[in-house]
Protein backbone atom coordinates (compact mmCIF):
# COMPACT_ATOMS: atom_id res chain seq x y z
CA UNK A 1 0.00 0.00 0.00
CA UNK A 2 1.12 3.56 -0.72
CA UNK A 3 0.72 6.78 1.21
CA UNK A 4 -0.99 9.87 -0.23
CA UNK A 5 2.42 10.97 -1.45
CA UNK A 6 2.88 7.70 -3.35
CA UNK A 7 5.47 6.27 -0.94
CA UNK A 8 4.93 2.65 0.22
CA UNK A 9 3.35 2.29 3.64
CA UNK A 10 4.50 -0.24 6.17
CA UNK A 11 2.00 -2.69 7.67
CA UNK A 12 2.27 -0.77 10.95
CA UNK A 13 1.37 2.52 9.21
CA UNK A 14 -1.57 0.81 7.53
CA UNK A 15 -2.87 -0.53 10.86
CA UNK A 16 -2.80 3.02 12.29
CA UNK A 17 -4.99 4.42 9.52
CA UNK A 18 -8.72 4.96 10.15
CA UNK A 19 -10.88 2.11 8.84
CA UNK A 20 -13.45 2.51 6.07
CA UNK A 21 -15.69 -0.44 5.21
CA UNK A 22 -16.86 -0.78 1.60
CA UNK A 23 -20.35 -2.23 1.22
CA UNK A 24 -21.04 -3.18 -2.41
CA UNK A 25 -22.25 -5.84 -4.75
CA UNK A 26 -19.43 -7.96 -6.23
CA UNK A 27 -20.38 -6.70 -9.68
CA UNK A 28 -19.78 -3.07 -8.69
CA UNK A 29 -16.25 -2.99 -10.09
CA UNK A 30 -16.48 0.75 -10.76
CA UNK A 31 -15.65 1.15 -7.06
CA UNK A 32 -12.09 -0.10 -7.59
CA UNK A 33 -10.60 3.29 -8.65
CA UNK A 34 -12.38 4.93 -5.71
CA UNK A 35 -10.93 2.34 -3.35
CA UNK A 36 -7.47 3.23 -4.61
CA UNK A 37 -8.11 6.87 -3.73
CA UNK A 38 -9.45 5.95 -0.30
CA UNK A 39 -6.41 3.77 0.41
CA UNK A 40 -4.24 6.87 0.29
CA UNK A 41 -5.91 7.99 3.54
CA UNK A 42 -7.61 4.97 5.12
CA UNK A 43 -7.40 1.25 5.70
CA UNK A 44 -10.11 -0.04 3.38
CA UNK A 45 -12.00 -3.22 4.24
CA UNK A 46 -13.94 -4.82 1.39
CA UNK A 47 -15.73 -8.15 1.97
CA UNK A 48 -15.63 -8.75 -1.80
CA UNK A 49 -11.84 -9.11 -1.53
CA UNK A 50 -12.17 -11.82 1.12
CA UNK A 51 -12.76 -15.56 0.83
CA UNK A 52 -15.24 -15.25 3.69
CA UNK A 53 -18.91 -14.63 3.03
CA UNK A 54 -20.12 -11.15 3.90
CA UNK A 55 -21.74 -12.14 7.22
CA UNK A 56 -18.59 -13.92 8.45
CA UNK A 57 -16.40 -11.03 7.33
CA UNK A 58 -18.52 -8.47 9.20
CA UNK A 59 -18.73 -10.67 12.29
CA UNK A 60 -14.92 -10.70 12.32
CA UNK A 61 -14.19 -7.06 11.49
CA UNK A 62 -17.43 -5.15 12.04
CA UNK A 63 -17.02 -4.15 15.68
CA UNK A 64 -14.22 -1.71 14.86
CA UNK A 65 -15.88 -0.02 11.88
CA UNK A 66 -16.96 3.59 12.43
CA UNK A 67 -17.47 4.62 8.78
CA UNK A 68 -18.96 2.78 5.81
CA UNK A 69 -19.22 3.45 2.09
CA UNK A 70 -22.48 2.16 0.60
CA UNK A 71 -21.61 1.88 -3.08
CA UNK A 72 -24.18 2.13 -5.85
CA UNK A 73 -27.54 0.60 -4.85
CA UNK A 74 -26.26 -2.23 -2.63
CA UNK A 75 -29.04 -2.78 -0.04
CA UNK A 76 -28.01 -1.89 3.50
CA UNK A 77 -30.69 -3.40 5.76
CA UNK A 78 -30.94 -3.46 9.54
CA UNK A 79 -29.53 -6.97 9.90
CA UNK A 80 -26.30 -5.85 8.22
CA UNK A 81 -26.11 -2.66 10.27
CA UNK A 82 -26.60 -4.73 13.46
CA UNK A 83 -23.19 -6.29 12.77
CA UNK A 84 -21.57 -2.85 12.99
CA UNK A 85 -22.11 -1.72 16.59
CA UNK A 86 -19.53 1.09 16.39
CA UNK A 87 -20.83 2.55 13.13
CA UNK A 88 -21.23 6.34 13.14
CA UNK A 89 -21.28 7.28 9.46
CA UNK A 90 -22.78 5.88 6.24
CA UNK A 91 -21.62 7.58 3.03
CA UNK A 92 -23.94 6.75 0.12
CA UNK A 93 -22.56 7.04 -3.40
CA UNK A 94 -25.94 7.83 -4.98
CA UNK A 95 -28.50 10.60 -4.67
CA UNK A 96 -31.18 8.03 -3.81
CA UNK A 97 -31.26 6.73 -0.25
CA UNK A 98 -34.12 4.21 -0.31
CA UNK A 99 -31.76 1.18 -0.31
CA UNK A 100 -30.50 2.05 3.19
CA UNK A 101 -32.51 1.41 6.36
CA UNK A 102 -32.75 5.06 7.41
CA UNK A 103 -35.07 4.29 10.31
CA UNK A 104 -32.36 2.12 11.86
CA UNK A 105 -29.76 4.83 11.24
CA UNK A 106 -31.98 7.43 12.88
CA UNK A 107 -32.58 5.20 15.90
CA UNK A 108 -28.88 4.47 16.33
CA UNK A 109 -27.76 8.05 15.71
CA UNK A 110 -25.80 7.10 12.57
CA UNK A 111 -25.12 10.07 10.27
CA UNK A 112 -25.90 9.53 6.58
CA UNK A 113 -24.57 11.48 3.61
CA UNK A 114 -25.51 11.09 -0.04
CA UNK A 115 -24.19 12.29 -3.40
CA UNK A 116 -26.90 14.75 -4.37
CA UNK A 117 -24.52 17.69 -4.26
CA UNK A 118 -22.23 16.04 -6.81
CA UNK A 119 -25.01 14.80 -9.08
CA UNK A 120 -27.43 17.72 -8.99
CA UNK A 121 -26.18 19.57 -12.06
CA UNK A 122 -26.40 16.57 -14.39
CA UNK A 123 -29.74 15.45 -12.95
CA UNK A 124 -31.20 18.93 -13.41
CA UNK A 125 -29.91 19.11 -17.00
CA UNK A 126 -31.45 15.74 -17.79
CA UNK A 127 -34.82 16.62 -16.25
CA UNK A 128 -35.07 19.80 -18.29
CA UNK A 129 -33.97 17.93 -21.42
CA UNK A 130 -36.72 15.34 -20.90
CA UNK A 131 -39.33 18.05 -20.45
CA UNK A 132 -38.24 19.90 -23.60
CA UNK A 133 -38.13 16.64 -25.55
CA UNK A 134 -41.66 15.68 -24.57
CA UNK A 135 -43.09 19.15 -25.24
CA UNK A 136 -41.31 19.70 -28.56
CA UNK A 137 -41.55 16.03 -29.64
CA UNK A 138 -37.86 16.00 -30.54
CA UNK A 139 -37.14 12.28 -30.23
CA UNK A 140 -40.37 11.34 -31.99
CA UNK A 141 -39.60 13.83 -34.77
CA UNK A 142 -36.14 12.29 -35.15
CA UNK A 143 -37.76 8.87 -35.67
CA UNK A 144 -40.19 10.44 -38.16
CA UNK A 145 -37.31 11.79 -40.26
CA UNK A 146 -35.20 8.61 -40.04
CA UNK A 147 -38.16 6.46 -41.11
CA UNK A 148 -38.47 8.48 -44.33
CA UNK A 149 -41.92 9.72 -43.30
CA UNK A 150 -41.29 13.41 -43.95
CA UNK A 151 -41.50 13.26 -47.79
CA UNK A 152 -44.46 10.88 -47.57
CA UNK A 153 -46.58 12.32 -44.74
CA UNK A 154 -45.55 15.95 -44.94
CA UNK A 155 -45.57 18.25 -41.92
CA UNK A 156 -44.96 16.73 -38.49
CA UNK A 157 -47.54 17.36 -35.71
CA UNK A 158 -46.98 20.51 -33.69
CA UNK A 159 -45.10 20.44 -30.43
CA UNK A 160 -45.67 22.74 -27.46
CA UNK A 161 -43.78 25.83 -26.32
CA UNK A 162 -41.75 25.70 -23.08
CA UNK A 163 -41.82 29.39 -22.15
CA UNK A 164 -44.82 30.22 -20.02
CA UNK A 165 -45.47 26.65 -18.95
CA UNK A 166 -46.51 26.17 -15.32
CA UNK A 167 -44.08 23.61 -13.89
CA UNK A 168 -44.55 22.01 -10.48
CA UNK A 169 -41.44 20.65 -8.75
CA UNK A 170 -42.00 17.69 -6.42
CA UNK A 171 -39.06 17.86 -4.02
CA UNK A 172 -37.05 21.08 -3.76
CA UNK A 173 -33.75 19.66 -2.58
CA UNK A 174 -30.40 20.08 -4.30
CA UNK A 175 -31.58 18.57 -7.59
CA UNK A 176 -34.95 20.31 -7.53
CA UNK A 177 -33.28 23.66 -6.89
CA UNK A 178 -31.08 23.13 -9.94
CA UNK A 179 -34.12 22.35 -12.08
CA UNK A 180 -35.88 25.49 -10.86
CA UNK A 181 -32.86 27.64 -11.71
CA UNK A 182 -32.84 26.36 -15.29
CA UNK A 183 -36.58 26.53 -15.91
CA UNK A 184 -36.97 30.00 -14.41
CA UNK A 185 -34.29 31.23 -16.83
CA UNK A 186 -36.30 29.68 -19.68
CA UNK A 187 -39.41 31.60 -18.73
CA UNK A 188 -41.42 28.92 -16.91
CA UNK A 189 -43.79 29.68 -14.04
CA UNK A 190 -42.57 27.68 -11.04
CA UNK A 191 -44.35 26.27 -8.02
CA UNK A 192 -43.21 23.48 -5.74
CA UNK A 193 -43.97 21.11 -2.95
CA UNK A 194 -41.44 19.81 -0.45
CA UNK A 195 -41.24 18.54 3.12
CA UNK A 196 -41.50 22.16 4.21
CA UNK A 197 -41.70 25.63 2.73
CA UNK A 198 -38.32 27.14 1.82
CA UNK A 199 -38.24 30.68 3.26
CA UNK A 200 -35.67 31.94 0.75
CA UNK A 201 -37.32 30.48 -2.37
CA UNK A 202 -39.22 33.12 -4.40
CA UNK A 203 -41.74 30.67 -5.89
CA UNK A 204 -45.17 29.49 -4.80
CA UNK A 205 -45.20 26.71 -2.22
CA UNK A 206 -48.15 24.32 -2.49
CA UNK A 207 -48.25 21.75 0.28
CA UNK A 208 -50.69 19.34 -1.40
CA UNK A 209 -49.44 17.40 -4.45
CA UNK A 210 -52.92 17.14 -5.99
CA UNK A 211 -53.32 20.91 -5.75
CA UNK A 212 -49.82 21.38 -7.21
CA UNK A 213 -50.80 19.20 -10.17
CA UNK A 214 -54.06 21.11 -10.65
CA UNK A 215 -52.05 24.32 -11.02
CA UNK A 216 -49.35 22.88 -13.33
CA UNK A 217 -48.87 21.97 -16.96
CA UNK A 218 -46.00 19.65 -16.01
CA UNK A 219 -44.70 17.96 -12.87
CA UNK A 220 -41.03 17.15 -12.37
CA UNK A 221 -40.47 14.51 -9.71
CA UNK A 222 -37.10 14.58 -7.94
CA UNK A 223 -37.80 13.89 -4.26
CA UNK A 224 -36.26 10.98 -2.32
CA UNK A 225 -38.15 7.69 -2.26
CA UNK A 226 -39.35 6.93 1.27
CA UNK A 227 -42.34 5.19 2.78
CA UNK A 228 -44.09 8.55 2.70
CA UNK A 229 -43.34 9.31 -0.95
CA UNK A 230 -44.01 5.88 -2.47
CA UNK A 231 -46.53 6.48 -5.30
CA UNK A 232 -46.72 10.16 -4.36
CA UNK A 233 -47.70 10.69 -8.00
CA UNK A 234 -50.95 8.75 -7.78
CA UNK A 235 -53.77 8.40 -10.28
CA UNK A 236 -55.53 11.28 -8.51
CA UNK A 237 -52.46 13.49 -8.99
CA UNK A 238 -52.14 12.58 -12.66
CA UNK A 239 -55.83 13.18 -13.32
CA UNK A 240 -55.47 16.58 -11.62
CA UNK A 241 -52.60 17.33 -14.00
CA UNK A 242 -54.98 16.65 -16.88
CA UNK A 243 -55.02 15.41 -20.45
CA UNK A 244 -52.38 17.88 -21.59
CA UNK A 245 -50.15 17.40 -18.55
CA UNK A 246 -46.62 16.03 -18.61
CA UNK A 247 -44.81 14.04 -15.91
CA UNK A 248 -41.00 13.94 -15.72
CA UNK A 249 -39.28 11.61 -13.25
CA UNK A 250 -35.56 11.67 -12.43
CA UNK A 251 -36.00 10.44 -8.84
CA UNK A 252 -37.01 6.81 -8.35
CA UNK A 253 -39.49 4.77 -10.35
CA UNK A 254 -41.74 3.98 -7.39
CA UNK A 255 -42.46 7.67 -6.81
CA UNK A 256 -45.07 7.25 -9.55
CA UNK A 257 -47.87 4.69 -9.62
CA UNK A 258 -46.46 3.28 -12.84
CA UNK A 259 -49.37 0.97 -13.66
CA UNK A 260 -51.91 3.80 -13.45
CA UNK A 261 -49.60 6.14 -15.39
CA UNK A 262 -49.31 3.64 -18.25
CA UNK A 263 -53.08 3.29 -18.43
CA UNK A 264 -53.60 7.05 -18.54
CA UNK A 265 -50.93 7.55 -21.19
CA UNK A 266 -52.31 4.77 -23.40
CA UNK A 267 -55.84 6.16 -23.15
CA UNK A 268 -54.67 9.71 -23.90
CA UNK A 269 -55.72 10.93 -20.46
CA UNK A 270 -52.20 12.18 -19.69
CA UNK A 271 -50.33 14.34 -22.17
CA UNK A 272 -46.87 12.80 -21.97
CA UNK A 273 -44.00 11.60 -19.81
CA UNK A 274 -40.23 11.83 -19.65
CA UNK A 275 -38.93 8.92 -17.59
CA UNK A 276 -35.40 8.12 -16.53
CA UNK A 277 -36.44 5.68 -13.79
CA UNK A 278 -38.93 2.82 -13.51
CA UNK A 279 -40.49 0.66 -10.81
CA UNK A 280 -38.90 -2.63 -11.90
CA UNK A 281 -35.64 -1.67 -13.60
CA UNK A 282 -34.39 -2.63 -16.08
CA UNK A 283 -37.86 -3.84 -17.13
CA UNK A 284 -39.95 -1.11 -18.75
CA UNK A 285 -43.69 -1.54 -19.41
CA UNK A 286 -43.97 -2.61 -23.05
CA UNK A 287 -46.88 -0.25 -23.64
CA UNK A 288 -44.56 2.73 -23.14
CA UNK A 289 -42.31 1.58 -25.97
CA UNK A 290 -45.03 2.30 -28.52
CA UNK A 291 -45.91 5.83 -27.38
CA UNK A 292 -44.46 8.82 -29.21
CA UNK A 293 -45.38 11.20 -26.37
CA UNK A 294 -43.19 9.29 -23.89
CA UNK A 295 -39.40 9.68 -23.66
CA UNK A 296 -37.45 6.85 -22.01
CA UNK A 297 -33.85 6.86 -20.77
CA UNK A 298 -32.09 4.02 -18.88
CA UNK A 299 -31.57 5.56 -15.42
CA UNK A 300 -28.78 7.61 -16.93
CA UNK A 301 -29.55 11.15 -15.77
CA UNK A 302 -26.29 11.48 -13.85
CA UNK A 303 -24.02 9.12 -15.76
CA UNK A 304 -21.32 11.45 -17.00
CA UNK A 305 -17.56 11.23 -16.39
CA UNK A 306 -17.74 14.60 -14.68
CA UNK A 307 -20.39 13.48 -12.21
CA UNK A 308 -18.53 10.26 -11.39
CA UNK A 309 -15.40 12.24 -10.57
CA UNK A 310 -17.41 14.71 -8.49
CA UNK A 311 -18.98 11.82 -6.53
CA UNK A 312 -15.55 10.34 -5.83
CA UNK A 313 -14.32 13.73 -4.61
CA UNK A 314 -17.34 14.16 -2.36
CA UNK A 315 -16.99 10.68 -0.86
CA UNK A 316 -13.29 11.10 -0.09
CA UNK A 317 -13.88 14.59 1.34
CA UNK A 318 -16.66 13.31 3.61
CA UNK A 319 -14.49 10.55 5.07
CA UNK A 320 -11.57 12.95 5.58
CA UNK A 321 -13.90 15.44 7.29
CA UNK A 322 -15.37 12.73 9.53
CA UNK A 323 -12.03 11.44 10.79
CA UNK A 324 -10.77 15.02 11.20
CA UNK A 325 -13.83 16.03 13.25
CA UNK A 326 -14.81 18.62 10.65
CA UNK A 327 -18.30 19.36 9.24
CA UNK A 328 -19.60 16.76 6.82
CA UNK A 329 -20.85 17.54 3.34
CA UNK A 330 -24.29 16.58 1.93
CA UNK A 331 -25.79 15.27 5.19
CA UNK A 332 -29.22 13.62 4.81
CA UNK A 333 -31.90 14.89 7.16
CA UNK A 334 -33.27 11.68 8.70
Amino acid sequence: MESSTGAPQSPRMEEELPVVLVHRRPSATFVIPLKARLQAHFRVLDPCDSADDSHTFLARHGRSVRALLCASLAPLPADTLELLPSLELVVISTAGIDHVDLRFCRRRGITVTNASAALAEDAADHAVALLIDVLRRITAADRFVRAGSWPVKGEYPLGSKLRGKRVGIVGLGTIGSGIVKRLAALGCIISYTSRSKKPTVPFAYIGNVVELASNSDALIVCCPLTQGTHHIISEEVMRALGKGGVVVNVGRGALIDEERMVELLVRGELGGAGLDVFENEPDVPKELLELDHVILTPHSAVTTPESFRAVEDLIVDNFIAFFSNKPLLSVVQL
